[in-house]
């Protein structure tokens, strides 16, 4: 599977900052669910995420039922 059609098949958040969504896509996190086997804490050591980016995905994470790995 490409990395464009990875990208079409994306459901991180729309509003997402371009430096957080570069974060996550060149981390190879295409969707959210992907984001269950990662820690808040290890997804803020990825460069360009912060704080209004994680809320962002929290949010969106919630909304499917899925949350950050403890």
């Amino acid at each position: 599977m490409g990395k464009n059609l990875d990208i079409e098949k994306s459901d991180l958040p729309e509003k997402l900052a371009k430096p957080a969504l570069r974060a996550l896509t060149g981390a190879g996190i295409f969707r959210l669910d992907q984001l269950s086997k990662l820690s808040e804490e290890e997804l803020l050591k990825l460069h360009g995420m912060g704080p209004k980016a994680l809320g962002q995905i929290r949010e969106a994470l919630a909304v499917k039922g899925i949350s950050f790995r403890s």
